[in-house]
């Protein structure tokens, strides 16, 4: 969306914008990167992308929520003693004073 704010509309487009800065991806990466959502990308190949486009990372990215994120505090197990676990508050016992060993076994 931002490189058409620029008038830029084609990978090839792009690629010859990139070179101004010295970033020379290859077209793939570029068509990659136009086409759908990259998996990766460097955090100084982020840095040329926008000098280039001369926005910021905040107008690249695009938050999301998570689906998974919604079910999920339900699913994950609750630690011992947490609110809402069964069976009460369970409180540490003290060991008795003379149940550790002073010395190795001989």
């Amino acid at each position: 969306m931002v490189a058409a704010q620029r008038d830029l509309w084609r990978p090839t487009e792009l690629l010859e914008a990139f070179k101004t800065v010295g970033f020379t991806p290859s077209l793939s990466k570029v068509a990659a990167m136009w086409s759908g959502t990259p998996v990766t990308v460097r955090l100084d190949d982020l840095d040329k992308i926008c000098a280039v486009l001369n926005c910021t990372v905040g107008d690249l990215l695009q938050a999301e929520p998570l689906e998974a994120a919604a079910g999920e505090s339900e699913a994950l197990p609750k630690a011992v003693g947490a609110e809402g676990s069964e069976g009460g508050r369970v409180r540490p016992t003290p060991r008795r004073p003379g149940s550790r060993r002073a010395l190795p076994p001989n």
